[in-house]
């Protein structure tokens, strides 16, 4: 008999465990502010607790952040890691590249980053930015409306629970969207469910 291909195992593990969906994808954000903060502090963080929160409050505080030039007109004025009460100089210099960035390149609002953010050369520019891996350019990607697989450690444990063997970002991420197709989920739906999971399994 063939092995079963690792889309084959993630598929029958996504059955079996979090059943038929459907899933629906993760909270979207269309004030840039929170776009951008979201991406820059929730890494390592419990986000229903410590990220969300902040993010609603940014978002009731700085109205006018609400677009990237009205978020770079605050973060110049004002002490974005007082605003979020996070004491993180590198996520708070990745939030300010990534407005720099956006700034530069005319994305002002939700559907211009989410327009933005389907060129592989831009692409690529956000990730040059200090602090920004390819699974914070999929994550940005979800938080606009795009439908991404953020491969992240959840991710990573519930494949390595399917018997996926270890696999580098774009590998895994294939595989992830892969399984969502053969299952007739939408991927970014797929990866949030997962999240879900495994987050409140940890």
């Amino acid at each position: 008999m063939t092995a079963p291909s690792s889309v084959e195992r993630l598929a029958t593990h996504v059955r079996t465990v979090l059943g038929d969906g459907p899933f629906a994808p993760a909270g979207r954000w269309s004030h840039m502010g929170a776009v951008i903060c979201d991406a820059s502090f929730h890494a390592r963080r419990t986000y229903a607790s410590q990220i969300r929160p902040r993010l609603l409050e940014l978002r009731s505080a700085w109205p006018d952040a609400a677009t990237v030039r009205g978020f770079q007109a605050r973060i110049a004025t004002e002490d974005l890691a007082a605003a979020m009460t996070f004491h993180s100089p590198r996520r708070v210099a990745t939030a300010h590249g990534t407005t720099e960035l956006l700034a530069a390149n005319g994305v002002d609002t939700r559907e211009d980053l989410h327009a933005w953010l389907g060129e592989p050369a831009n692409r690529a520019a956000l990730r040059r930015v200090k602090g920004v891996g390819p699974k914070t350019v999929d994550y940005i990607g979800n938080l606009v409306g795009r439908s991404h697989v953020a491969v992240d450690v959840h991710l990573r444990t519930f494949a390595a629970g399917a018997g996926v063997p270890e696999l580098g970002y774009e590998e895994l991420r294939a595989v992830c969207e892969e399984a969502a197709a053969v299952l007739g989920h939408d991927r970014g739906g797929l990866e949030h469910a997962v999240w879900r999971f495994t987050s409140r399994a940890a």
